[in-house]
Protein backbone atom coordinates (compact mmCIF):
# COMPACT_ATOMS: atom_id res chain seq x y z
CA UNK A 1 0.00 0.00 0.00
CA UNK A 2 3.09 2.43 0.64
CA UNK A 3 4.00 2.00 -2.63
CA UNK A 4 0.70 2.31 -4.12
CA UNK A 5 0.63 5.79 -2.23
CA UNK A 6 4.06 6.68 -3.85
CA UNK A 7 3.41 5.58 -7.29
CA UNK A 8 -0.03 7.80 -7.05
CA UNK A 9 1.70 10.53 -5.30
CA UNK A 10 4.72 10.91 -8.01
CA UNK A 11 1.67 10.57 -11.05
CA UNK A 12 -0.52 13.56 -9.63
CA UNK A 13 2.39 15.63 -9.05
CA UNK A 14 3.14 14.60 -12.64
CA UNK A 15 -0.30 15.72 -13.67
CA UNK A 16 -1.06 18.64 -10.99
CA UNK A 17 -3.97 16.98 -9.81
CA UNK A 18 -4.65 15.62 -6.22
CA UNK A 19 -5.80 12.13 -5.08
CA UNK A 20 -9.42 13.41 -4.52
CA UNK A 21 -9.58 15.30 -8.02
CA UNK A 22 -8.36 12.09 -10.33
CA UNK A 23 -11.13 11.45 -11.81
CA UNK A 24 -13.35 11.04 -8.79
CA UNK A 25 -15.60 14.16 -9.08
CA UNK A 26 -14.95 14.67 -5.22
CA UNK A 27 -14.93 18.84 -4.46
CA UNK A 28 -15.01 20.85 -1.48
CA UNK A 29 -18.46 22.28 0.17
CA UNK A 30 -18.92 25.95 0.55
CA UNK A 31 -17.64 26.69 4.18
CA UNK A 32 -20.56 28.33 6.31
CA UNK A 33 -19.10 31.12 8.14
CA UNK A 34 -20.31 32.19 11.83
CA UNK A 35 -19.25 33.71 14.28
CA UNK A 36 -16.34 32.69 15.89
CA UNK A 37 -16.52 30.32 19.45
CA UNK A 38 -16.11 32.26 22.46
CA UNK A 39 -12.73 31.67 23.87
CA UNK A 40 -11.14 33.05 26.54
CA UNK A 41 -8.01 32.02 25.83
CA UNK A 42 -7.53 32.70 21.97
CA UNK A 43 -6.72 35.97 20.51
CA UNK A 44 -9.62 35.84 17.96
CA UNK A 45 -10.56 39.38 16.87
CA UNK A 46 -14.27 40.19 17.37
CA UNK A 47 -14.80 39.88 13.72
CA UNK A 48 -13.25 37.50 12.59
CA UNK A 49 -15.31 34.24 11.12
CA UNK A 50 -15.12 30.72 11.54
CA UNK A 51 -16.48 27.48 9.97
CA UNK A 52 -15.88 23.90 9.25
CA UNK A 53 -14.62 22.03 6.10
CA UNK A 54 -15.25 18.44 5.65
CA UNK A 55 -11.99 16.24 3.82
CA UNK A 56 -11.50 12.81 3.34
CA UNK A 57 -9.05 11.12 6.07
CA UNK A 58 -7.64 9.42 2.87
CA UNK A 59 -6.91 11.42 0.48
CA UNK A 60 -6.57 8.43 -1.68
CA UNK A 61 -9.64 7.00 -0.76
CA UNK A 62 -12.03 10.47 -1.24
CA UNK A 63 -15.13 8.99 -0.90
CA UNK A 64 -14.01 6.48 2.49
CA UNK A 65 -13.82 8.18 5.87
CA UNK A 66 -13.80 12.04 6.19
CA UNK A 67 -12.70 14.68 9.13
CA UNK A 68 -13.32 18.25 9.77
CA UNK A 69 -10.92 20.68 9.57
CA UNK A 70 -11.67 24.36 11.42
CA UNK A 71 -10.98 27.27 9.54
CA UNK A 72 -11.09 31.13 9.98
CA UNK A 73 -11.60 34.17 8.47
CA UNK A 74 -10.75 37.76 8.96
CA UNK A 75 -12.02 39.69 5.70
CA UNK A 76 -9.86 42.36 4.18
CA UNK A 77 -10.96 46.12 5.68
CA UNK A 78 -10.96 47.31 2.10
CA UNK A 79 -13.22 45.22 0.30
CA UNK A 80 -12.71 47.55 -2.76
CA UNK A 81 -9.64 47.14 -2.85
CA UNK A 82 -9.85 43.25 -2.25
CA UNK A 83 -6.55 41.32 -3.59
CA UNK A 84 -7.93 37.78 -3.01
CA UNK A 85 -6.83 34.98 0.35
CA UNK A 86 -3.61 35.29 2.41
CA UNK A 87 -3.55 31.87 3.92
CA UNK A 88 -1.17 32.03 6.85
CA UNK A 89 0.11 29.18 9.00
CA UNK A 90 2.01 30.32 12.04
CA UNK A 91 4.07 26.45 11.83
CA UNK A 92 4.79 23.99 15.11
CA UNK A 93 4.10 22.04 14.54
CA UNK A 94 1.01 21.99 16.55
CA UNK A 95 0.06 25.70 16.18
CA UNK A 96 -3.49 26.95 15.42
CA UNK A 97 -3.75 28.44 12.08
CA UNK A 98 -7.42 29.69 12.64
CA UNK A 99 -6.26 31.14 15.86
CA UNK A 100 -3.47 32.89 13.62
CA UNK A 101 -5.47 34.05 11.16
CA UNK A 102 -7.59 36.09 13.62
CA UNK A 103 -4.87 37.75 15.47
CA UNK A 104 -5.06 41.13 15.18
CA UNK A 105 -1.42 42.69 15.58
CA UNK A 106 0.53 40.03 13.12
CA UNK A 107 -0.05 41.46 9.81
CA UNK A 108 -0.25 45.01 8.93
CA UNK A 109 -3.13 46.94 8.70
CA UNK A 110 -2.19 47.41 5.05
CA UNK A 111 -2.49 43.61 4.36
CA UNK A 112 -5.39 43.40 6.31
CA UNK A 113 -6.79 46.21 3.95
CA UNK A 114 -6.40 44.16 1.01
CA UNK A 115 -6.28 40.24 1.94
CA UNK A 116 -8.83 38.31 3.41
CA UNK A 117 -6.59 36.56 6.00
CA UNK A 118 -7.38 32.83 6.69
CA UNK A 119 -6.28 30.05 8.43
CA UNK A 120 -6.80 26.49 9.29
CA UNK A 121 -6.44 23.99 11.83
CA UNK A 122 -3.74 21.54 10.47
CA UNK A 123 -5.17 17.41 11.34
CA UNK A 124 -4.40 17.06 14.97
CA UNK A 125 -4.06 20.63 16.15
CA UNK A 126 -6.56 23.22 17.65
CA UNK A 127 -10.22 22.17 16.44
CA UNK A 128 -9.26 19.96 14.03
CA UNK A 129 -9.19 16.30 15.45
CA UNK A 130 -6.75 17.09 18.90
CA UNK A 131 -3.98 14.72 18.77
CA UNK A 132 -3.12 14.28 22.45
CA UNK A 133 -0.58 11.60 23.82
CA UNK A 134 -0.59 9.75 27.27
CA UNK A 135 2.22 12.02 28.92
CA UNK A 136 1.51 10.09 32.19
CA UNK A 137 4.96 8.83 32.48
CA UNK A 138 8.52 10.01 32.64
CA UNK A 139 10.30 9.13 29.71
CA UNK A 140 13.99 7.72 30.16
CA UNK A 141 16.85 10.21 29.48
CA UNK A 142 17.10 11.28 25.56
CA UNK A 143 20.64 11.08 25.68
CA UNK A 144 21.78 7.59 26.31
CA UNK A 145 24.97 6.75 27.43
CA UNK A 146 25.56 2.69 26.48
CA UNK A 147 23.98 0.27 24.51
CA UNK A 148 21.54 -0.87 27.47
CA UNK A 149 19.94 2.76 28.18
CA UNK A 150 19.56 3.28 24.39
CA UNK A 151 17.58 -0.17 24.13
CA UNK A 152 15.31 1.25 26.68
CA UNK A 153 14.99 4.15 25.35
CA UNK A 154 13.89 2.70 22.43
CA UNK A 155 11.91 0.76 24.63
CA UNK A 156 9.81 3.38 26.35
CA UNK A 157 9.29 5.35 22.48
CA UNK A 158 7.80 2.57 21.41
CA UNK A 159 5.47 2.15 23.51
CA UNK A 160 4.66 5.28 23.69
CA UNK A 161 3.93 5.70 20.20
CA UNK A 162 1.75 3.15 19.90
CA UNK A 163 -0.21 4.42 22.52
CA UNK A 164 -0.42 7.12 21.16
CA UNK A 165 -1.25 5.91 17.76
CA UNK A 166 -4.32 3.92 19.46
CA UNK A 167 -5.80 6.84 21.29
CA UNK A 168 -5.55 8.98 18.44
CA UNK A 169 -6.27 6.37 15.51
CA UNK A 170 -7.20 6.80 12.52
CA UNK A 171 -6.21 10.45 11.95
CA UNK A 172 -2.43 9.25 13.41
CA UNK A 173 -1.52 7.97 10.50
CA UNK A 174 -3.04 10.71 8.41
CA UNK A 175 -1.20 13.91 9.34
CA UNK A 176 1.88 14.54 7.69
CA UNK A 177 2.54 17.27 5.68
CA UNK A 178 2.05 16.43 2.15
CA UNK A 179 -1.60 15.37 3.39
CA UNK A 180 -2.35 19.05 5.19
CA UNK A 181 -0.86 20.46 1.64
CA UNK A 182 -3.69 18.74 -0.12
CA UNK A 183 -6.02 19.96 2.89
CA UNK A 184 -5.01 23.33 2.09
CA UNK A 185 -5.73 23.18 -1.80
CA UNK A 186 -9.30 21.69 -0.37
CA UNK A 187 -9.72 24.84 1.45
CA UNK A 188 -8.75 27.17 -1.31
CA UNK A 189 -11.40 25.44 -3.73
CA UNK A 190 -14.25 25.58 -0.99
CA UNK A 191 -13.01 29.41 -0.85
CA UNK A 192 -13.77 30.06 -4.22
CA UNK A 193 -10.20 31.20 -5.24
CA UNK A 194 -8.30 30.33 -8.59
CA UNK A 195 -4.84 31.41 -6.61
CA UNK A 196 -4.07 31.86 -3.06
CA UNK A 197 -1.44 33.90 -1.24
CA UNK A 198 0.24 31.89 1.62
CA UNK A 199 2.88 33.27 4.76
CA UNK A 200 4.20 30.57 6.47
CA UNK A 201 6.29 30.59 9.14
CA UNK A 202 8.75 27.73 10.40
CA UNK A 203 7.67 24.26 10.13
CA UNK A 204 4.39 26.20 7.82
CA UNK A 205 7.37 27.01 5.54
CA UNK A 206 7.14 23.38 5.28
CA UNK A 207 3.42 22.92 4.11
CA UNK A 208 3.91 26.59 1.92
CA UNK A 209 7.04 24.35 -0.01
CA UNK A 210 4.86 21.28 -0.12
CA UNK A 211 2.18 23.22 -1.53
CA UNK A 212 4.04 24.54 -4.24
CA UNK A 213 5.33 21.68 -5.42
CA UNK A 214 1.84 20.09 -5.83
CA UNK A 215 -0.07 23.39 -6.60
CA UNK A 216 2.64 25.62 -7.82
CA UNK A 217 -0.18 27.23 -10.78
CA UNK A 218 -2.63 27.92 -7.77
CA UNK A 219 0.10 30.51 -6.03
CA UNK A 220 0.11 34.16 -6.42
CA UNK A 221 2.47 35.16 -3.74
CA UNK A 222 4.37 32.99 -0.70
CA UNK A 223 6.34 33.93 2.02
CA UNK A 224 8.37 31.54 3.43
CA UNK A 225 9.72 32.81 6.83
CA UNK A 226 12.55 30.88 8.95
CA UNK A 227 12.37 28.05 6.38
CA UNK A 228 12.82 24.23 6.86
CA UNK A 229 14.51 22.28 4.83
CA UNK A 230 12.54 19.03 3.39
CA UNK A 231 16.27 17.44 1.70
CA UNK A 232 17.61 17.29 5.62
CA UNK A 233 18.94 13.53 6.31
CA UNK A 234 19.79 13.01 9.70
CA UNK A 235 22.68 13.82 10.02
CA UNK A 236 21.96 17.63 8.57
CA UNK A 237 18.78 17.67 10.72
CA UNK A 238 20.78 17.09 13.66
CA UNK A 239 24.11 19.02 12.49
CA UNK A 240 23.05 22.08 10.94
CA UNK A 241 20.89 22.90 14.49
CA UNK A 242 23.92 22.01 16.73
CA UNK A 243 25.79 24.70 14.80
CA UNK A 244 23.24 27.12 14.65
CA UNK A 245 22.84 26.99 18.72
CA UNK A 246 26.19 27.56 19.25
CA UNK A 247 26.13 30.34 17.00
CA UNK A 248 23.01 31.69 18.86
CA UNK A 249 24.97 31.65 21.89
CA UNK A 250 28.31 33.13 20.75
CA UNK A 251 25.61 36.31 19.57
CA UNK A 252 24.67 36.19 23.10
CA UNK A 253 27.79 36.13 24.70
CA UNK A 254 28.79 39.23 22.51
CA UNK A 255 25.62 41.09 23.48
CA UNK A 256 26.26 40.51 27.14
CA UNK A 257 29.58 42.27 26.65
CA UNK A 258 28.17 45.32 24.95
CA UNK A 259 25.41 45.47 27.06
CA UNK A 260 25.82 47.14 31.06
CA UNK A 261 22.01 45.57 31.64
CA UNK A 262 23.06 41.91 31.69
CA UNK A 263 23.26 40.23 34.76
CA UNK A 264 26.93 38.59 33.51
CA UNK A 265 28.32 42.26 32.05
CA UNK A 266 31.98 42.23 32.17
CA UNK A 267 32.17 37.89 32.80
CA UNK A 268 33.70 35.55 30.33
CA UNK A 269 30.29 34.26 29.55
CA UNK A 270 31.66 31.39 27.10
CA UNK A 271 33.87 30.27 30.14
CA UNK A 272 30.93 30.67 33.03
CA UNK A 273 28.64 28.48 30.73
CA UNK A 274 30.33 25.03 31.39
CA UNK A 275 30.42 26.06 34.87
CA UNK A 276 26.91 26.87 34.92
CA UNK A 277 25.56 23.52 33.57
CA UNK A 278 27.95 21.56 35.99
CA UNK A 279 26.54 23.06 39.26
CA UNK A 280 23.25 22.86 37.67
CA UNK A 281 23.49 19.01 38.40
CA UNK A 282 20.88 16.77 36.93
CA UNK A 283 19.09 19.94 35.90
CA UNK A 284 21.56 20.74 33.60
CA UNK A 285 19.57 19.92 30.85
CA UNK A 286 16.84 22.02 31.58
CA UNK A 287 18.75 24.55 32.30
CA UNK A 288 20.21 24.02 28.78
CA UNK A 289 17.36 23.86 26.82
CA UNK A 290 15.65 27.29 28.80
CA UNK A 291 18.91 29.29 27.54
CA UNK A 292 17.92 27.50 24.08
CA UNK A 293 14.21 28.62 24.38
CA UNK A 294 15.23 32.26 25.15
CA UNK A 295 17.15 32.41 21.56
CA UNK A 296 14.09 32.37 20.15
CA UNK A 297 12.89 35.92 20.51
CA UNK A 298 15.95 36.19 21.49
CA UNK A 299 15.59 37.19 25.24
CA UNK A 300 18.61 38.02 26.11
CA UNK A 301 18.19 39.04 29.55
CA UNK A 302 16.67 36.41 30.45
CA UNK A 303 18.89 33.85 29.45
CA UNK A 304 21.67 36.27 31.23
CA UNK A 305 19.16 36.05 34.37
CA UNK A 306 19.39 32.31 34.11
CA UNK A 307 23.03 31.60 34.30
CA UNK A 308 23.41 34.24 37.03
CA UNK A 309 20.79 32.31 39.37
CA UNK A 310 22.28 29.07 38.37
CA UNK A 311 25.85 30.08 38.86
CA UNK A 312 24.61 31.46 42.38
CA UNK A 313 23.03 28.16 42.97
CA UNK A 314 19.32 28.82 42.52
CA UNK A 315 18.79 27.19 38.61
CA UNK A 316 15.38 28.98 36.71
CA UNK A 317 14.87 25.28 34.91
CA UNK A 318 10.63 25.91 34.03
CA UNK A 319 10.67 26.34 30.35
CA UNK A 320 7.42 26.84 28.41
CA UNK A 321 5.94 24.66 25.95
CA UNK A 322 2.80 25.70 23.50
CA UNK A 323 0.01 23.62 21.85
CA UNK A 324 0.56 20.01 21.50
CA UNK A 325 3.76 19.90 20.04
CA UNK A 326 5.20 16.83 21.85
CA UNK A 327 2.14 14.83 20.87
CA UNK A 328 1.82 15.74 16.96
CA UNK A 329 5.52 15.52 16.30
CA UNK A 330 5.27 11.77 16.44
CA UNK A 331 2.57 11.82 13.82
CA UNK A 332 3.92 14.89 11.71
CA UNK A 333 7.94 15.11 12.50
CA UNK A 334 8.54 11.69 12.18
CA UNK A 335 6.61 10.92 9.11
CA UNK A 336 8.09 14.44 6.92
CA UNK A 337 11.78 13.26 7.89
CA UNK A 338 13.86 10.32 7.82
CA UNK A 339 14.61 10.10 12.12
CA UNK A 340 15.47 6.39 12.13
CA UNK A 341 18.54 5.73 14.26
CA UNK A 342 19.35 1.89 13.69
CA UNK A 343 21.46 1.28 16.91
CA UNK A 344 23.36 2.43 19.90
CA UNK A 345 26.34 2.58 17.37
CA UNK A 346 24.60 5.08 14.83
CA UNK A 347 23.69 7.14 17.68
CA UNK A 348 26.56 7.35 19.19
CA UNK A 349 28.52 8.08 16.01
CA UNK A 350 25.49 10.75 15.38
CA UNK A 351 25.82 12.19 19.06
CA UNK A 352 29.28 12.38 18.68
CA UNK A 353 29.05 15.06 15.56
CA UNK A 354 26.31 16.63 17.69
CA UNK A 355 28.99 17.49 20.20
CA UNK A 356 31.73 18.36 17.48
CA UNK A 357 29.74 20.70 15.81
CA UNK A 358 28.28 22.34 19.28
CA UNK A 359 29.84 22.19 22.04
CA UNK A 360 28.58 24.36 24.04
CA UNK A 361 25.09 24.05 23.98
CA UNK A 362 25.50 20.01 23.65
CA UNK A 363 23.68 19.59 20.41
CA UNK A 364 20.54 21.29 19.66
CA UNK A 365 17.83 20.48 22.18
CA UNK A 366 15.44 21.00 19.33
CA UNK A 367 16.84 18.83 16.75
CA UNK A 368 18.40 16.04 19.05
CA UNK A 369 14.34 15.65 21.26
CA UNK A 370 13.00 15.31 17.71
CA UNK A 371 14.95 12.50 16.43
CA UNK A 372 14.98 10.91 20.05
CA UNK A 373 11.42 11.01 20.29
CA UNK A 374 10.90 9.41 16.99
CA UNK A 375 12.70 6.25 18.09
CA UNK A 376 9.76 4.25 17.91
CA UNK A 377 8.20 5.15 14.65
CA UNK A 378 8.71 1.91 12.82
CA UNK A 379 9.41 2.09 8.83
CA UNK A 380 9.58 4.38 6.15
CA UNK A 381 8.70 8.08 6.75
CA UNK A 382 5.18 8.46 4.82
CA UNK A 383 6.23 12.23 3.53
CA UNK A 384 9.67 11.14 3.09
CA UNK A 385 12.49 14.15 2.69
CA UNK A 386 13.23 15.24 -1.15
CA UNK A 387 15.03 17.79 -2.57
CA UNK A 388 12.44 20.61 -3.29
CA UNK A 389 10.82 21.13 -7.32
CA UNK A 390 8.83 24.35 -7.04
CA UNK A 391 9.53 25.08 -11.17
CA UNK A 392 5.56 25.82 -11.44
CA UNK A 393 5.51 28.54 -8.80
CA UNK A 394 5.89 32.13 -8.72
CA UNK A 395 8.91 33.90 -7.54
CA UNK A 396 9.34 33.29 -3.46
CA UNK A 397 10.09 35.12 -0.83
CA UNK A 398 12.54 33.35 1.78
CA UNK A 399 13.23 35.38 5.13
CA UNK A 400 15.65 34.12 7.39
CA UNK A 401 17.96 35.80 10.33
CA UNK A 402 21.39 34.81 10.12
CA UNK A 403 21.18 33.34 13.48
CA UNK A 404 18.62 31.34 13.96
CA UNK A 405 18.24 28.44 16.66
CA UNK A 406 15.52 26.50 14.71
CA UNK A 407 15.53 26.79 10.92
CA UNK A 408 19.45 27.62 10.62
CA UNK A 409 20.45 29.84 8.08
CA UNK A 410 21.98 27.34 5.89
CA UNK A 411 18.78 25.75 5.32
CA UNK A 412 17.14 28.83 3.88
CA UNK A 413 20.86 28.87 1.56
CA UNK A 414 19.94 25.36 0.54
CA UNK A 415 16.33 26.20 -0.66
CA UNK A 416 17.55 29.17 -2.49
CA UNK A 417 20.28 27.49 -4.08
CA UNK A 418 17.73 24.77 -5.36
CA UNK A 419 15.60 26.77 -6.84
CA UNK A 420 17.31 30.64 -7.92
CA UNK A 421 14.85 31.18 -10.84
CA UNK A 422 11.81 31.92 -8.85
CA UNK A 423 13.08 32.71 -5.43
CA UNK A 424 14.65 35.63 -3.43
CA UNK A 425 16.34 35.71 -0.12
CA UNK A 426 15.96 38.73 2.62
CA UNK A 427 18.72 38.11 5.64
CA UNK A 428 17.92 39.70 9.00
CA UNK A 429 21.48 40.25 9.81
CA UNK A 430 20.12 39.57 13.37
CA UNK A 431 19.21 36.55 15.96
CA UNK A 432 16.20 35.13 16.87
CA UNK A 433 13.35 32.73 14.66
CA UNK A 434 10.65 34.43 12.76
CA UNK A 435 11.73 37.86 11.15
CA UNK A 436 8.97 39.01 9.44
CA UNK A 437 7.34 41.76 12.24
CA UNK A 438 10.95 42.72 13.36
CA UNK A 439 11.95 45.77 11.88
CA UNK A 440 10.01 48.28 8.99
CA UNK A 441 12.81 46.87 6.60
CA UNK A 442 12.02 43.41 7.13
CA UNK A 443 8.02 44.23 7.39
CA UNK A 444 7.99 46.48 4.45
CA UNK A 445 9.43 44.21 2.02
CA UNK A 446 7.25 41.30 2.47
CA UNK A 447 4.38 43.63 2.38
CA UNK A 448 5.74 45.28 -0.65
CA UNK A 449 5.98 41.67 -2.21
CA UNK A 450 2.37 40.88 -1.24
CA UNK A 451 0.81 44.17 -2.17
CA UNK A 452 2.82 44.49 -5.87
CA UNK A 453 4.04 40.76 -6.54
CA UNK A 454 7.08 42.97 -7.10
CA UNK A 455 10.82 41.36 -5.35
CA UNK A 456 14.02 42.51 -5.44
CA UNK A 457 16.21 41.86 -8.68
CA UNK A 458 18.79 40.50 -6.09
CA UNK A 459 18.61 39.14 -2.09
CA UNK A 460 18.43 41.50 0.62
CA UNK A 461 20.02 42.07 3.50
CA UNK A 462 18.48 44.31 6.95
CA UNK A 463 20.32 45.11 9.54
CA UNK A 464 19.76 43.68 13.18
Amino acid sequence: MRLFGAVLGSLLLLTGGTPALAGTGWSPSPIAWTACPDDPDSPDAPDGECGTLRVPLDWARPWGPSITLAVARHRATDPAHRLGVLLADAGGPGSSGAEFALSPSFFSPEVRARFDVVGFDLRGTGRSEFIRCDDTTVPPGNEPADAARFDALRRYSERAVAACRARNSPVFDHANTAVNAQDMDAVRRALGEARISFHGISYGTLLGQQYAEQHGDRVRAMVLDSSVDHSAGLERFLGDRATAADELFHQFAAWCDRTTSCALHGRDVVALWPRALELAGPDSNRVRDRVFSDMYGPDWDDAARVIADTLAGQPQVSAQFEYNYDSIRLAVVCQDFALRIRDFPQYRALRAEELRRGPLMRGSMLGHAEAMACLGVHGPPANPPHRLDIARAPRILLLNARYDPATPYTWALAIHHRAPANTTLLTYEGSGHGIYPRTTCTRSAVDHYLLTLETPRHDISCPA
